[in-house]
């Protein structure tokens, strides 16, 4: 068995289901589950089959990884990642699909002319497959229904400068006439919640100490940002999305307004839920992100708050950058780019802390796999196990240890507040549509990765 065989069989005696963890075998066509099987029962299925049986033994098998939250920042800046490493990365973490975010590309993915650049630069790089978010920037609002007719699942703004010059944030009065265009189509409204407060002028003390730069972003700039998205949630009744929920400030008015009907989802991220403020070293730049890692007790608070199902999904956002722009040397956070790289080492960042706290695999399944493949609309297709459904699959070892060390890492760009984290949960193999893309450290030899596209249908 190698990287890039046809499987018509994958047996274990641990895959997760909506029913439950059981022994089974999911029985393969081409792309697609056909059945899925008591253990013992597919000889006859097999045998007609052109494809190989893998009999993984105790190692979990369960949906494919969503990450609906990536950056990869290809056409533009692939000194900082491409989709040909990025993919690697998703892979080797046992995640079949990556949605785009529409920045920080160049040009970013705010016009179906750049769409359609993006996808002409992304053919045949990606090992896994790829969806791609669109943009909404000031007065773009007639661009936004063309892509949604080319495919995409839906529109992330800023509500603050987004770091790039070429993605402006947008104001109340911008997003009006967006949210006008986004009524009756199904599509939804991702926001970057936070918005400057006029107010708010911290006292900066040293630029090293990582203290100095949390002030400068507090948990009311959150907060604000997201009364306005439930604001224009409610009035224009189009689903809208808040990326990266950093403070748990925000979950009385967040769990509030889905009371009052508002459409509204909510991610946290990988690093608010494993790293805390009080532990980040003096000049330790690779942990800036934007809105910023809080600390132990609001992490605590985000914890809680995805078990009573407040917040929905968990995401790497993952956005790299090259390493002098993190400005090691002077260590200074306030002018450092801010962004954390982590696609690859997802799901174990998010199983090591939370087996702790009582959560299961179908937990996971349900934040990482299901929900983030409902966001954007590609539930019929990925995200659980049953017969139609693409056959994405992980095969991971839940209880297997290893250490985060930089020649295991496939992101371009190695820098990551992960490395030397010891992480439980290993990746064994990753299988996208039916093909084994990455196995035991080794890729197919080409990438097998395809575009995904929301039909306009779908609403």
């Amino acid at each position: 068995m190698e990287a890039g065989c046809q499987l018509s069989v994958v047996r274990s005696r641990k895959v997760v289901l909506d029913s439950g963890i059981c022994p089974a075998d999911i029985i393969i066509e081409g792309d697609k589950i056909v059945s899925i099987q008591a253990e013992g029962t597919t000889a006859p299925w097999a045998s007609n089959q052109q494809g190989q049986i893998l009999d993984v033994g105790d190692l979990v098998v369960m949906p494919g990884v969503v990450d609906s939250h990536v950056h990869v920042n290809e056409p533009g800046r692939t000194d900082w990642e491409g989709y040909w490493t990025a993919t690697r990365a998703a892979a080797a973490g046992g995640i079949t699909t990556i949605v785009d975010m529409p920045l920080n590309s160049i040009p970013p993915t705010t016009t179906l002319e750049n769409l359609q650049t993006k996808l002409h630069t992304a053919r045949n790089k990606c090992f896994v497959d790829a969806a791609f978010w669109g943009g909404v920037v000031p007065g773009n609002q007639s661009a936004l229904r063309p892509m949604i007719e080319a495919g995409v699942p839906g529109f992330k703004c800023f509500l603050i400068p987004s770091g790039v010059d070429e993605f402006p944030h947008v104001t109340e009065t911008d997003l009006r006439p967006a949210l006008a265009q986004l009524q009756g189509t199904g599509r939804v409204l991702l926001f970057h919640a936070e918005r400057e407060l006029e107010h708010v002028s911290p006292l900066l003390n040293n630029p090293c100490d990582y203290t100095t730069f949390l002030v400068t972003r507090p948990d009311e700039m959150e907060v604000e940002a997201i009364r306005t998205v439930i604001k224009l949630c409610l009035q224009y009744r189009v689903h809208c999305h808040i990326v990266h929920l950093s403070t748990s400030e925000a979950l009385p008015i967040i769990n509030e307004a889905r009371k009052a009907g508002a459409m509204l989802t909510v991610e946290t991220t990988h690093h608010y839920l494993s790293l805390a403020a009080e532990d980040i070293p003096s000049g330790a730049t690779h942990y800036k992100c934007c809105p910023p890692i809080r600390t132990r007790d609001n992490q605590e608070q985000l914890w809680s708050a995805l078990r009573a199902g407040m917040i929905d999904m968990v995401v790497s956002d993952h956005s790299p950058c090259t390493t002098d722009l993190k400005l090691l040397q002077s260590g200074d956070f306030l002018k450092a780019w801010g962004g954390i790289s982590s696609l690859q080492f997802g799901l174990p960042l998010f199983w090591t802390s939370a087996r702790q706290r009582g959560f299961t695999l179908q937990d996971t399944v349900n934040l990482m796999c299901k929900n983030t493949a409902k966001l954007c609309r590609i539930e019929n297709r990925k995200g659980s196990l049953g017969p139609g459904k693409d056959a994405d699959l992980v095969i991971w070892d839940p209880d297997s240890e290893f250490e985060v060390r930089e020649t295991l890492i496939h992101h371009k760009n190695k820098l990551t507040p992960y490395l030397g984290c010891r992480l439980q949960g290993e990746v064994f193999a990753t299988i996208v549509r039916g093909k084994i893309v990455y196995l035991q450290g080794k890729f197919s030899d080409k990438p097998l990765g395809e575009h995904i596209l929301i039909d306009i249908t779908q609403i």
